[in-house]
């Protein structure tokens, strides 16, 4: 499907918020494989492209600013009423031409302020007419702005600004203003839907973990534990991976397991991989759940620098380890907003843990001059089952995790553009609507 962006950008400035906007959506399209043009003004310079605006996938359109052969200059046409500029009509005669050529392949069209800001109002007219040319054209005409309250008095064309097209969807980033843009253009509310902004963490991140974020999911999990650690029996990963297994079965949530692991002396990878995949599957953390990044391309262990970005992305740390002299990890995990579990037997883990008002429980330990072995009664299945009700229950509980969880859930590009974008695109009902 050939999809248009019409933005009429003079320049590509991230001062400009909706530059990083359009580019949001570049990124969602092009990844769900839609073929994209973007139109721009032809006093946009090619030396200001840069990063998904450089892609060769894109097809660069430059829609003309010239009459007679002089600079076309946009006036900002607010007020409802009064008289507009002695060219204006041909302006925009020349400018409808020019997309008309542009859009002749296109079946939908994105306008980014288009209708709605003043000094667009020459395109605005203009789309019009490459409306009426094109009918076969949809719109999706986005307003980044607070919706125009509707004047009493108006004049064309200055009118144009407040009066609805045919064949167009009016998209807001909230659904709370949904109710004041179908009041702007006088159209049914059923006309109007709510695209968020998104919040592409994985733009901020490093390379390392897009590259893993490439190769296995971690935005949609409800829960997502991050476990970074030799593969020593001494951390106890597959008691870490029975718990999280049995939060995710008590609660109903979609949890994930990322061990960012690297090989020890002590036992044979593999080995203590299968081991720590029975305790997990014993549980109800299977397949996908589970990941070891030394099976997605990191045999030596994952970045230090990309274990931080993970604990941003991660909404719960369990520490299970049998011995630990500080725990400087439990201060990496807490830094970065994630519900600690400890291990309270482990006394370096109780004493971290007492300052950073951890959750605790016990497994095996070592101590001074002692080692511990715990016996759950009535059996470790219901120990396990008792404290997972909790902990799910102390991350829905905790609105500063839920806000964290949710951002990385829904706000991402991936699920803005499979539950909002794309359902406009292809003619589907939208989730919520």
């Amino acid at each position: 499907m050939k999809v248009a962006i019409l933005t009429m950008f003079n320049g590509l400035s991230k001062t400009y918020s909706l530059v990083s906007v359009v580019e949001e959506h570049l990124h969602m399209l092009l990844g769900g494989g839609a073929d994209v043009k973007v139109l721009v003004s032809q006093d946009c310079p090619d030396s200001e492209r840069y990063g998904i605006y450089s892609d060769e996938r894109i097809e660069w359109v430059k829609i003309t600013n010239r009459l007679h052969g002089k600079q076309i200059h946009w006036v900002d046409y607010a007020q409802p009423a009064g008289r507009v500029h002695s060219s204006f009509f041909e302006e925009a005669e020349v400018i409808a031409d020019s997309l008309c050529e542009a859009l002749s392949d296109a079946e939908v069209v994105f306008l980014h302020d288009i209708l709605y800001q003043g000094w667009h109002l020459v395109h605005n007219i203009a789309v019009r007419q490459v409306q009426a040319r094109l009918p076969r054209l949809r719109f999706l005409a986005m307003t980044h702005s607070y919706p125009a309250v509707r004047p009493q008095r108006m004049d064309w064309p200055l009118s144009a600004r407040f009066l609805p097209m045919p064949n167009t969807t009016y998209l807001y980033p909230a659904e709370s203003g949904l109710p004041a843009l179908a009041e702007q253009y006088k159209v049914p509310l059923e006309r109007c839907r709510a695209i968020p902004n998104s919040l592409n963490l994985f733009g901020e991140m490093g390379e390392e973990v897009q590259r893993l974020g490439s190769r296995t999911d971690l935005l949609s999990p409800d829960i997502l534990a991050v476990y970074p650690g030799r593969l020593t029996p001494g951390k106890q990963m597959e008691k870490a991976a029975a718990l999280l297994g049995a939060i995710g079965s008590v609660s109903g949530k979609r949890v994930k397991m990322i061990f960012c692991d690297f090989p020890s002396l002590d036992i044979e990878p593999a080995v203590y991989k299968r081991i720590i995949r029975s305790e997990g599957e014993k549980y109800g953390l299977g397949g996908e759940e589970l990941v070891f990044t030394s099976d997605l391309g990191w045999p030596d262990g994952f970045p230090h620098s990309g274990v931080m970005d993970l604990f941003t992305l991660s909404n719960l740390f369990l520490c299970t380890s049998y011995s630990e002299s500080f725990g400087l990890i439990v201060l990496e995990a807490a830094s970065r907003g994630n519900l600690l579990v400890l291990n309270q037997a482990v006394p370096a883990l109780e004493e971290l843990g007492n300052r950073l008002q951890a959750y605790f429980m016990r497994w095996n330990a070592k101590g001074f001059g002692m080692d511990t072995r715990e016996t759950y009664l009535p059996s470790e299945e219901a120990y396990l089952r008792e404290h997972a009700d909790r902990i799910a229950s102390l991350i829905g509980n905790n609105p500063v995790i839920q806000a964290k969880t949710i951002i990385r859930r829904q706000y991402n590009p991936t699920w803005i553009w499979e539950n909002r974008l794309k359902p406009l695109i292809e003619q589907r009902p939208i989730e919520g609507h």
